[in-house]
């Protein structure tokens, strides 16, 4: 059976190409936007100082896990009313939580994740500037790969070291404990400084 047809893959769409669009190859990240990062990094370094290069790649990448965790606890768990509402939730977050292990929808599909990382090209543009832009996205674009990539293996792999243990712990804890904290997959640290830290005892921080 192909596993886009199993239980843990539904179909969501009754229109076949928009079916096909819903779903992602767990390494299309690293194989779409991999050579752009790599890229814009290299002309960053050969274009300027390297220092100012790194450290503007450094806030990109910050720029990133923001993105993530705010996202994440704002716009995925955004629950809007009616039958709309309803459905956009599912379509953007909620599926995911109701089958979790679907291997199709565990990355973001082209479909999401260009106007996203469209929009974030032009915010980065306006706050860094032209100048060091190429090397801001380059971070922001390694901590969007880090964050899909992380997560199909949080899902979908064995982890064999303590904090890859720690890590797939707290996401299952967030989607079978309490879906309202554990928002930073990629990015935990931000669960404490914002107070949605999840405690793998009592299920809240």
């Amino acid at each position: 059976m192909d596993p886009r047809q199993s239980a843990d893959s539904p179909k969501i769409f009754e229109n076949a190409l928009l079916e096909k669009l819903s779903r992602a190859h767990p390494r299309l990240p690293v194989v779409m936007y991999g050579p752009l990062m790599l890229l814009l990094l290299f002309l960053a370094l050969t274009s300027g100082p390297a220092l100012a290069a790194l450290a503007a790649a450094l806030a990109g990448y910050v720029c990133w896990t923001l993105t993530e965790y705010f996202g994440h606890r704002y716009i995925f768990h955004l629950v809007l009313p009616g039958a709309f509402g309803a459905r956009l939730h599912f379509l953007i977050h909620g599926i995911h939580h109701e089958y979790p292990n679907d291997p199709w929808r565990l990355v973001m599909p082209p479909l999401m994740s260009l106007p996203v990382l469209g929009l974030a090209a032009l915010l980065v543009d306006a706050i860094f500037g032209p100048a060091l832009f190429a090397p801001a996205m380059a971070g922001y674009l390694a901590g969007y790969i880090v964050y899909d990539t992380m997560h199909y293996e949080l899902h979908h792999r064995d982890q064999k070291t303590a904090a890859g243990r720690w890590l797939k712990r707290m996401h299952m804890l967030h989607h079978f404990r309490d879906d309202t904290r554990g928002f930073g997959i990629s990015c935990p640290w931000l669960d404490y400084c914002f107070g949605t830290a999840m405690s793998e005892r009592a299920g809240h921080g």
